[in-house]
């Protein structure tokens, strides 16, 4: 049985005062029935792993380099994450892939980097806008899948999130419809390619202006297993009630 994952991805945002709300949401959340994640930048990983001891949250990254070590000024390895107290790490979200200009390619060697370091990777997959209304939505998930994706995934060490870049931010949401299609043609895909058991092990989640009023919604949508959240994981107060509707659908 899959267990569900609330994440939070909180982007270029936070100091070490924010830590403060980590402890909020796991006072709020002490024993809950999903996982609960939270990914701050970098420069903050080892204190918030520290925050989140003895609760039920988790911490990761925001990006790692595709080697080991080496000459790569301003970069993070999955080692280093790994000893900073991180556990996940998020991979080819579209802001990297558009701003840092990766390519699936590039996300494939950071996953495979990153899981042989012992991290679970969450490889972000989504469309623009024009592909959208051109209707190559699954044509585009399907490479991105496909490509993005190393050999050595398994349900432990890999997540899915797909996060539609036109939701991201913007508040527009695809109707439970749409990602119940994208959610089963990736659910379908995965078990092609690695057989039943690694297939359905493997969480697949939903990212793109999740709120705590519509989180319900969501996570009604078959082979929808929780959330990778942007903005709204910044804060307690935002990020519970996404928690508590997870929790409600576990």
């Amino acid at each position: 049985m899959r267990r569900k994952l609330a994440a939070g991805n909180w982007k270029m945002n936070g100091t070490g005062a924010s830590l403060a709300e980590l402890q909020a949401l796991a006072r709020a959340h002490p024993a809950p029935e999903c996982d609960i994640l939270i990914c701050p930048p970098a420069p903050l990983i080892h204190r918030a792993a520290q925050a989140a001891q003895g609760t039920a949250l988790t911490i990761g990254g925001q990006d790692c380099h595709a080697e080991t070590s080496g000459a790569h000024t301003g970069d993070v390895s999955a080692e280093m994450l790994l000893d900073a107290g991180a556990r996940h790490v998020i991979l080819g979200h579209s802001e990297r892939r558009a701003d840092h200009g990766e390519t699936s390619e590039t996300v494939r060697a950071k996953a495979r980097t990153a899981m042989q370091a012992g991290l679970s990777a969450i490889v972000c997959l989504g469309e623009t806008l024009a592909q959208r209304e051109a209707a190559n939505t699954l044509d585009i998930i399907g490479g991105q899948l496909s490509e993005s994706v190393p050999d050595l995934a398994t349900g432990e060490n890999l997540v899915i999130a797909y996060e539609p870049i036109w939701a991201i931010g913007t508040g527009r949401v695809p109707s439970p419809e749409q990602i119940g299609e994208v959610h089963g043609f990736l659910r379908a895909r995965l078990e092609a390619r690695f057989g039943a058991g690694v297939g359905r092990s493997v969480r697949l989640l939903y990212g793109g202006s999740v709120k705590g009023d519509n989180a319900a919604e969501i996570f009604a949508v078959p082979n929808v297993d929780g959330a990778l959240v942007g903005g709204a994981s910044l804060t307690a107060a935002d990020f519970s009630p996404i928690v508590a509707a997870l929790n409600a659908s576990a």
